[in-house]
């Protein structure tokens, strides 16, 4: 499946400016410059995995992460929709 096709620039842009809002950890910096990276390319595939790793790097940051921008879970989940 290609998960690029469902990558929505404008929700990848809100959460992004969701982390920076509320979210005061240094370390997830990374992560918002790969979603910013993700927004102006919704499309490119190595960017997507790019972030998928940065997020798998956050350790117990992750979970703000998905507090503060539930939108990231579309993005890492492997098949969100169900489809085949």
């Amino acid at each position: 499946m290609n998960i690029t096709n469902n990558v929505d620039s404008e929700e990848v842009g809100n959460a992004a400016q969701l982390l920076k809002k509320y979210v005061k950890d240094a370390s997830i910096e990374p992560l918002i410059s790969a979603l910013e990276a993700l927004k102006q390319d919704p499309n490119n595939e190595s960017l997507l995995a790019q972030f998928k790793n940065t997020f798998k790097e956050l350790g117990i940051a992750q979970g703000a992460v998905l507090t503060y921008a539930p939108y990231v879970t579309i993005l890492i989940s492997d098949n969100p929709f169900g489809d085949d």
